[in-house]
């Protein structure tokens, strides 16, 4: 039958073919069906193109015969195509000359068609969704039918027949395998904006039963839908699945154990892979359609502002850094990002610091955590994401690099903690990169190039963060650096024109490189060489850091170990010993050239030597066989300053260490610095080398040692013979800084002070509670003290800043908690004797703890002290507990007021104590906050064996505070003439950051919070310092246990009780329940903190109202617990501003001083009445969106806000008028009387009224925004909340209403009834003789709504 078919379409005569057609639908009783007919010839594969063009050619749609056949065909076609039976090349054949033919067939064929279609849809049927290309023409020719369709009962166009067709389909169940054919079907089908909405929706919802595989073709096909709109749906409906899986892979991983294993989720790298592959096929897609891209960054943005958890998760940040890589984008993206970043930092900060907040928002997204995250997902191949990543990191370590304090140095706080959010944000970019770096390989050495290339070019701001980054990525990966040797021997040859912290920094981060690559070693010592002999000092200095740092790592064999006081970075970097590779001599070669070199330095400036005399120390320790070169080294420098004639007085000769140049001296030598460092070289060696040497090694080196303890004895015993006159010093002597004696006095004074300490460190050291050594000590201090007095005086005379401070002292931060506690701790009886001689003198006590006091606060600033282990930080914590314990011991002993009794001039030593103690407390919290609880246990010595998991924090410190409440208590209870305002306010700071270390939720907590508040209550303090302190104490701790509020309103209460009523007529009721508040310290001290404290309840309350205007625009799928959320903010604003308004109610009938705190207040009404109209706007907001009735909580504020707050505000701004009228009028008679030099004096006075005036109008206009959308929300609510309030004369301006009556008054009385035209002109006229003193440009009257 097909080959006649064939042959009859082959002659051209269409009546024959379709009268055999017809014949052949005749005999179909036969089983010759036209449809057995082309399956016979599509499975022997002959030419069925051809036979259905035959049967088509037969077949004309004019008959319905012939529509009918065709209709036949498509409806056999379409399950044949679908059975998988044909060659591929075959269906495309049979499915091309079908869609070519669709056009033809008539609407309601078309109909039948597309019906058959979405039957098979339903029915599952589809296998390789080829059928599906001519679905989609055949919905497209009928949408362009202009037939009328029979649909149920009714008749639609084609139009809206396909309409129905594609909500029919969208509606219906979908078989998961088919889900990939439909979405690319729909590609191909014209779509209105509803149609498109209906498929998108259906295709994600889809999502959830796909295999995962399966999802990144069906994102790619809905990309390309994307094209016709739809594009927010498409990409929140992708980011929105990925952090549903994310979420619930975390539950999984959060708790294995699960129960429910049938429905545990894919494994965590199929998943990643997956999101990869999504990530990749949307940046794809953007790369086309730039639209996609602004759509993204604009519904994120939406996203952030409702809910930030579903905005910024770790599958939408990933695909924001691998889009950022176009540049179109990227600085919208990393603006986002940044932005975010420091708003999630400010928003946790704003959390912690208020337990209100807390209580009513208890979970908060941290973005930061979700970057890293990032990271870490990166690693399973998602190479798109880490040049984003770089990119972010850097950029964030860039726009939150440190800033320059004043004096142009780098305000550094590397050594401290992060709190700020411009701080974490840096730190989050140094985690970036150092994460990236640690898991993707391939970016390394592009990390490394951007890392070494800031240090370098941004050598005029702060790099420490990021050498600092440098430094954890060559630990994290120390061999990397080989590979990129040559990037590092660049970097070098540029050590010259960098400032010598960034050199001592970077070459302390690449310095395992060096102990494994002997090329850039070479190189380093190269550029080294070069640098000592430059015109640059700078680059003299950078060559000696860098020899001392070659010198302490390059060990000759035989060296001491000294792991147990290695330097800083001896912790932090790699402790491998690869240096093994060289042989010994060939490093004490290398070392013992490297000395050469140094001791060339020996002759140049004295910043130079002092880096060397500072850096021999850690040399030795670190390389103990290089111990006779250096001693000899040393010995023959000191030599040429030191006079070896036993009875020549002074010992050393100081104009040596001095060089002239024209008429300006400098230091050559720090002589000092020289014999500091042959102090503690010298007693080092005694105390390791040697011990550990045999005697044949001992008398090699005995020469050197016993000339030094020659030459130290002698220098001390010629030292306290020594009068100031012997080195040029007296009383007399000109200590001018303008002058060139007075530079060179000052120089020999700092030197012979400096010469001074080393010989007490050195004596009492080798003295072992000798009391002749002892008495040498005193001897020493004698001459340093009579110095420092002098130079004290002389600086008092010419009101130099410098008076006040100690010069900076050469006593180790070891020897001088040593000292301290054998002067203040040592009971042992063998050295009573000895010790009297010291405690003898009240002086050297006070001495010992203010250098104590200088070494803990140089800590505290730079992190590090002068002196040997200056910067290991294990030492120095030791040494802070030992001070700490000894000046607890010290001030908790001796009371300040036995001590006082007996002191001339200067701080007590139990002040001085006290001040320590502060700064202690603070550098720990700062720079050792992990070892908090190692401290607190070292202070108590009671309880030294417990383990450092049982030691309690809380418990410990709250032990601390009640030493210091006593001490307080003490103060308080002292009469007048006893009371110390220095140590009350000591003891009160102190007790401020002994708190930050006590939990909230503690039972000591609120135990300290009751007794600062009974303080507050009972103590009328008129200190003001105190006052504030305490005050400050109180409100610190009170936000992190409640709210303040009803704390405010009783201070306010006070307040007013105090100074009075505006009204002089009122009187007030007597209550005071603070002491605290008295006439000395009502205003401007306390009305001022309460103020400031109010301030920061109103900057919550409005954070809160804006959450709240998040919550009321987004619909979450769970709107009972979002509404349960709106309700509980709403109630928390409500009764927060509601006790707020009843402080500004008290202190608005107060009868301030005019100056800071009317300036203040008037402020803070603006600030309430604007965050009022906030929320007014909310319910505004909330009455559009839902039917809600204004609640009756808001309508009570409001009612409050009209009786308590706005009338009284109208009399407090004319009180403020009237006390500044007065101001000006007694300004206007001292004019008239126009005595000389008083005329600045009333122009002062003007000024100041000007601007104390300039918030009222401010304050009027914030109080006519809340009345105009008091009036909106009352007509949206049909509430009347109007009627609470009582309109105001006051506009912009005020009208004077007696002076108003008194005019009309003159008026009708002169011209007896005359015209009203001219009575409103004469008003007219009148009007601005009574605007009450206002500018004329304030007068702007602004219509209520």
């Amino acid at each position: 039958m097909a080959q006649r078919i064939l042959q009859l379409a082959a002659e051209e005569s269409p009546e024959r073919l379709r009268e055999a057609l017809e014949g052949m639908a005749e005999g179909e009783v036969l089983g010759e069906r036209l449809g057995d007919v082309v399956t016979r010839q599509a499975l022997r594969g002959r030419e069925t193109a051809a036979l259905l063009k035959g049967i088509f050619k037969g077949s004309p749609c004019s008959q319905p015969s012939g529509v009918l056949r065709r209709l036949q065909v498509y409806k056999h076609c379409v399950p044949l195509v679908e059975s998988g039976d044909l060659h591929v090349g075959k269906v495309s054949e049979i499915i091309g000359l079908l869609m070519l033919e669709a056009h033809q067939l008539p609407g309601h064929a078309l109909a039948e068609l597309a019906n058959l279609f979405v039957e098979v849809i339903k029915g599952g049927s589809l296998s390789n969704g080829k059928s599906l290309e001519l679905f989609s023409t055949v919905l497209t020719a009928l949408s362009n039918s202009k037939e009328s369709l029979a649909y149920g009962k009714g008749e639609l166009n084609g139009e809206e027949f396909k309409k129905q067709l594609i909500n029919t389909l969208c509606s219906s169940k979908w078989d998961p395998q088919s889900v990939i054919h439909l979405a690319n079907m729909f590609r191909d089908i014209p779509l209105s904006g509803e149609e498109l909405q209906f498929v998108v929706e259906k295709v994600l919802r889809m999502f959830s039963k796909l295999d995962l595989q399966e999802i990144p073709p069906v994102v790619y096909q809905l990309l390309l839908l994307s094209a016709k709109g739809s594009k927010k749906t498409v990409l929140e409906g992708i980011i929105s699945f990925f952090n549903q899986l994310d979420k619930r892979q975390k539950e999984e991983q959060r708790l294995p154990q699960s129960a429910d294993l049938e429905v545990a989720t894919v494994p965590l790298d199929q998943l990643r892979h997956v999101e990869g592959t999504v990530i990749l096929h949307i940046v794809s897609a953007i790369s086309l359609d730039q639209d996609i891209g602004e759509e993204l960054i604009k519904h994120l943005k939406t996203e952030q502002q409702k809910d930030p958890g579903r905005a910024l998760c770790p599958f939408s940040v990933a695909l924001l850094l691998s889009v950022a890589v176009k540049h179109r984008l990227q600085e919208q993206i990393f603006d986002f990002l940044k932005t975010s970043i420091t708003r999630s930092c400010k928003d946790l900060q704003f959390l912690q610091a208020s337990k209100f907040l807390q209580d009513l928002c208890p979970q908060q997204h941290d973005v930061t955590a979700v970057i890293l995250e990032v990271v870490k997902n990166s690693a399973f191949g998602w190479d798109h994401v880490t040049q984003g990543l770089v990119d972010l990191g850097f950029s964030l370590m860039e726009s939150y690099e440190p800033k320059k304090s004043f004096g142009g140095k780098a305000a550094e706080t590397s050594f401290g903690l992060s709190k700020m959010p411009a701080q974490q944000a840096c730190k989050l970019g140094a985690s970036i990169l150092l994460e990236t770096f640690k898991v993707h390989e391939p970016i390394r050495s592009d990390i490394l190039e951007q890392v070494l290339n800031r240090v370098l070019t941004k050598a005029a701001s702060p790099v420490s963060h990021f050498i600092d980054l440098l430094s954890n990525i060559v630990v994290s990966a120390p061999l990397v650096l080989q590979n990129s040797s040559s990037r590092v021997t660049e970097t070098f040859d540029n050590l010259s024109f960098l400032p010598i912290d960034t050199v001592q920094g970077l070459l302390r981060a690449v310095q395992p490189l060096l102990k494994v690559s002997m090329s850039v070693r070479d190189s380093l010592i190269l550029v080294l060489q070069k640098a000592i002999f430059s015109r640059q000092l700078d680059a003299r200095k950078a060559a000696v850091a860098g020899f001392l740092l070659l010198l302490r790592n390059f060990k000759i064999l035989g060296s001491l170990s000294s792991s147990q006081c290695s330097q800083a970075i001896g912790a932090t970097q790699v402790q491998a010993d690869v240096h093994a590779c060289y042989n010994s001599a060939a490093n004490e070669a290398f070392c013992l050239e490297i000395l050469g070199s140094l001791r060339r330095c020996l002759s140049q400036q004295a910043d130079v030597r002092l880096m060397l005399y500072e850096g021999f120390y850690d040399v030795l320790r670190r390389n103990s066989q290089l111990a006779s070169s250096i001693m000899e080294t040393l010995l023959s420098q000191v030599k040429q300053y030191y006079l070896p004639q036993p009875d020549l007085l002074p010992p050393l000769k100081l104009e040596g260490c001095i060089m002239a140049q024209g008429d300006q001296i400098f230091l050559q030598e720090p002589l000092a610095h020289l014999l500091c460092c042959i102090q503690h070289c010298l007693a080092w060696y005694k105390s390791t080398v040697h011990l550990c040497k045999g005697a044949e090694d001992e008398e090699e080196d005995v020469g050197f040692e016993q000339n030094f303890e020659e030459m130290l004895e002698s220098v001390t015993r010629r030292m306290i013979k020594s009068e100031l006159e012997d080195f040029e010093l007296d009383k007399s002597a000109d200590f001018s800084p303008s002058s060139g004696v007075g530079v060179k006095n000052n120089i020999y004074a700092i030197q012979v002070m400096g010469i001074c300490e080393v010989l007490i460190e050195y004596n009492f050291n080798i003295g072992n509670f000798s009391k002749n050594k002892f008495e040498d000590v005193l001897g020493l201090f004698t001459c340093y003290n009579k110095l420092s007095e002098i130079l004290k005086e002389k600086a008092g005379k010419n009101k130099s800043t410098l008076g006040n401070k100690i010069a900076r002292s050469f006593l180790s931060m070891g020897f001088v908690s040593t000292l301290l506690t054998a002067l203040f701790r040592d009971n042992a009886q063998s050295h009573e004797e000895s010790l009297a001689v010291l405690h003898s003198s009240t002086e050297f006590l006070r001495y010992a703890v203010s250098v104590a006091l200088q070494k803990v606060q140089q800590l505290e600033e730079t992190g590090q002290t002068d002196g040997p282990d200056g910067q290991n930080p294990e030492k120095m914590f030791q040494n802070l507990c030992k001070i700490t314990r000894v000046l607890l011991w010290r001030y908790t002993s001796i009371p300040t007021a036995v001590e006082e009794s007996g002191k001339k001039k200067g701080k007590s030593i139990s002040l001085l104590c006290l001040e320590g103690l502060l700064r202690i407390f603070n550098t720990v919290q700062q720079l050792y906050a992990a070892r908090i609880s190692q401290f607190l246990q070292a202070l108590d010595i009671t309880d030294g064996d417990a383990e450092e998991a049982d030691i309690n924090v809380t418990e410990k410190a709250a032990f601390q505070i009640r030493q210091f409440q006593r001490s307080l208590v003490n103060q308080l209870s002292s009469s007048e003439d006893d009371f110390n305002s220095k140590e009350t306010q000591l003891l009160i700071t102190i007790l401020s950051t002994l708190s930050k270390l006590l939990d909230p939720g503690s039972q000591q907590f609120l135990q300290f919070l009751t007794w600062t508040v009974k303080i507050c209550k009972e103590n009328a303090l008129e200190d003001l310092s105190c006052c504030k302190g305490l005050l400050t104490l109180l409100f610190s701790l009170h936000v992190l246990y409640k709210s303040p509020v009803s704390l405010l309103r009783e201070l306010a209460q006070d307040i007013h009780a105090c100074l009075g009523d505006i009204d002089q007529d009122v009187e007030i009721e007597s209550r005071s329940h603070f002491a605290i508040v008295n006439l000395k310290t009502a205003a401007p001290t306390v009305c001022l903190l309460v103020l400031g404290q109010a301030d920061k309840v109103l900057e919550e309350v409005d954070w809160l109202i804006k959450r709240l205007t998040v919550l009321g625009s987004d619909a979450p799928e769970d709107s009972t617990q979002a509404s349960n959320q709106t309700q509980a903010l709403e109630k928390g604003v409500i009764l927060q501003l509601g006790t707020l308004l009843t402080v500004f109610h008290e202190l608005v009938q107060t009868a301030l001083p005019a100056g800071s705190c009317v300036d203040s207040l008037l402020r803070s009404l603006s600030k309430t009445y604007a965050i009022l109209t906030s929320l007014i706007k909310h319910y505004i907001q909330a009455c559009r969106s839902t039917s809600n009735a204004v609640p009756g909580r808001l309508e009570k504020l409001v009612k409050l806000s009209g009786s308590h707050l706005t009338p009284q505000c109208y009399s407090f701004i004319t009180y403020v008028q009237n006390i500044h009228s007065e101001s000006l009028s007694f300004a206007e008679e001292k004019k008239k009387k126009k005595k000389e030099g008083e005329t600045a004096a009333i122009s002062t006075v003007m000024a100041k009224v000007l601007r104390e005036t300039k918030p009222i109008p401010n304050l009027i206009f914030a109080i006519e925004q809340y009345e105009k959308f008091l009036i909106h929300l009352s007509k949206k609510s049909k509430v009347n909340l109007m009627q609470y309030m009582k309109l105001s004369t006051s506009r912009d301006f005020r009208i004077n209403a007696s002076m108003l009556d008194s005019v009309l008054l003159e008026q009708n009385t002169a011209e007896n009834d005359a015209e009203n035209e001219a009575d409103d002109n004469q008003v007219r006229t009148h009007l601005p003789a009574v605007t009450g003193g206002f500018p004329l440009s304030c007068f702007q009257d602004r219509d209520r709504s």
